[in-house]
């Protein structure tokens, strides 16, 4: 009785509860968000100056200029998931359960991989297999004698783009069989050999059963990936003189720009994708074969023997295309005096350096663009994601499934197509942002949301709600529950989300480079604009800048969510105290 009336005069204060217009103006902004850009694309692929129509499907179908970067973008995505597939399952099983030496390390190398955007990456492997000035081919013309006018590697080819694609892919397709390894059950595999079973006839009955839907949904993923990306193919297909999908989209925004065939051309991508992410989702969800029992034992651990090395050997070499090659091609692109010629104490600089920062006019207005939307980005993406989490969750308002279902919905939308509903949606009254960073901003937390989402989401599932029941009953509001008993409990799950909506808004590329003007220029889109002039040394100053930036971030974020979990035990038991 004695804190109800203590809490009374708090609520009389108030005198209204502003808690359901609160959360449903977050579910406002949320629809905006989503359906907006996506009910503008939809409506500009069926309609010509106000009719409906469906030439401009018609077009895409009949002309070959369409139809071709249409096989080619599925010929490249099936070949990148079959190549990931085959290098990532094997590394995956190596690394999680076998006793292969510097496991933790290879995990590392391929977390950096992770993080490389993938337009970087393709850069990186023009400095090293350019037919003429590339490292690697200039390596083979003094060590092996081939000719001055001969190549060896050719990165500005179809087989060079699907290569460099799958270099920055493959850790999808490693991380999902890797955390399935991980959480199999050494049981099954000991209960096989205590019946007999050989080692390969163990794998073939009970591990490759276990792991095969992650390794699809892993395949799917890729396939996904490999469709929807934009910077690689821009930066070594379009010299090859071939397009995907995602080129072709750009293309029609050239001048002069073509609209209505661009929003045509982007429905079938995001049909395609939405298809793909719900194969995923069912494969995922296989019940084909499942573990039952209590406690699980540790994973069986493989003893290798001499073949240890071995195997250590296949990682490292697998980790030279996208880390170890790539990252020394940047770092001897950043010292040297000429990009294309190996560092030595002849032409080693620093001028690449301080021309970035102090002669390229561009540079500083991208790094006030890129750090304030990623700072703003992921600060309201990460209220956002905390708001809709609690509704969803706790099934705060009417309609709490449909918010779940958008807020997840921007996965199954390309960044290039994202960029075409924007484009279309904020050029025209009643809502002209076209020119300024805020359709940046819209744009960055549309698709940082669904993971932003759903780690929030997981967070909330796992703090039991009665903490807030016990302050709703001595008569807090919803808001003031969330805010004071919540998301105190919630901070290193709102620290590690903050921190990867930063890492994936600094280094996007499809949708800001549809949206962009000279004043609202980012990081990636000078990197984008600096490759077709060809100034590698500069691309390499701020690719590296980018590089350190995001893994220091990552490193934040993992040693963030190792905290013990003891501290938010310890924080409910003081407020239930306090109460």
């Amino acid at each position: 009785m004695t804190i109800a009336a203590i809490d009374e005069p708090v609520r009389m204060k108030h005198g209204y509860d502003y808690t359901k217009l609160v959360l449903y103006s977050f579910a406002a902004v949320l629809v905006l968000l989503i359906v907006l850009p996506m009910s503008r694309l939809v409506y500009y692929a069926f309609t010509d100056k106000g009719s409906f129509t469906l030439e401009n499907f018609g077009r895409l179908v009949s002309d070959p200029t369409f139809l071709e970067p249409l096989i080619t973008t599925f010929i490249l995505a099936t070949s990148t998931s079959l190549i990931c597939c085959i290098v990532a399952a094997p590394m995956g099983w190596l690394v999680a359960r076998t006793d292969m030496p510097l496991r933790r390390t290879v995990r590392l190398m391929v977390t950096a991989s992770f993080v490389t955007p993938p337009f970087l990456g393709a850069i990186a492997w023009e400095l090293l297999a350019a037919p003429n000035s590339g490292l690697l081919n200039k390596l083979a013309r003094s060590a092996f004698g081939v000719a001055d006018d001969e190549h060896v590697f050719n990165i500005y080819s179809f087989p060079g783009l699907i290569f460099v694609i799958a270099c920055y892919t493959f850790p999808y397709v490693f991380v999902l069989v890797a955390n399935a390894l991980d959480r199999t059950p050494g049981d099954l595999e000991d209960a096989s050999s205590i019946l007999g079973g050989k080692t390969w006839d163990t794998a073939r009955r009970i591990t490759i059963p276990l792991v095969l839907p992650a390794l699809l949904a892993g395949a799917l993923v890729a396939f996904l990936q490999a469709m929807t990306l934009f910077g690689s193919p821009a930066i070594l297909a379009l010299p090859a003189g071939f397009h995907t999908m995602t080129t072709k989209i750009w293309s029609l925004f050239q001048y002069p720009p073509k609209p209505e065939l661009a929003a045509a051309a982007s429905v079938p991508l995001l049909v395609l994708t939405v298809i793909l992410l719900r194969a995923e989702k069912m494969v995922l969800g296989r019940r084909s074969y499942a573990v039952l029992g209590g406690k699980n034992s540790e994973p069986r651990i493989i003893q290798l023997g001499n073949w240890r090395w071995a195997a250590l050997g296949f990682c490292f070499l697998m980790l030279l295309n996208p880390v170890f090659l790539p990252y020394g091609a940047l770092f001897n692109a950043m010292f040297s005096k000429v990009a294309s010629q190996p560092i030595w104490f002849n032409n080693f600089t620093f001028h690449n350096i301080y021309f970035v920062f102090f002669e390229l006019s561009a540079t500083k207005l991208a790094l006030y663009n890129t750090f304030v939307l990623g700072i703003a980005t992921a600060t309201l993406g990460t209220i956002l994601a905390v708001v809709i989490s609690y509704l969803t969750t706790r099934q705060a308002v009417t309609g709490h499934k449909a918010l779940g279902f958008l807020a997840t919905a921007p996965v199954a939308i390309p960044g290039i197509v994202l960029g075409v509903g924007l484009f279309l949606s904020y050029t025209r009254p009643p809502f002209v942002l076209y020119g300024t960073l805020w359709i940046l901003l819209i744009a960055f937390l549309t698709l940082s949301l669904p993971a932003a989402y759903q780690q929030m989401q997981s967070a909330f599932r796992a703090i039991h709600p009665e903490l807030e029941d016990a302050s709703r009953i001595l008569g807090a509001t919803r808001l003031r529950s969330l805010r004071e008993i919540t998301a105190p409990l919630l901070r290193t799950s709102v620290i590690a989300t903050w921190c990867f909506v930063f890492v994936g808004t600094i280094r996007e590329l499809s949708a800001a480079v549809m949206l962009f003007t000279s004043e609202t220029k980012v990081i990636s889109v000078l990197i984008f604009d600096l490759n077709e002039s060809g100034d590698l040394a500069a691309i390499s100053v701020l690719g590296i800048i980018m590089l350190v930036v995001t893994f220091g971030i990552v490193r934040s974020e993992e040693h963030t969510s190792e905290l013990q979990s003891r501290e938010t035990i310890s924080y409910a038991v003081f407020c239930l105290k306090k109460k």
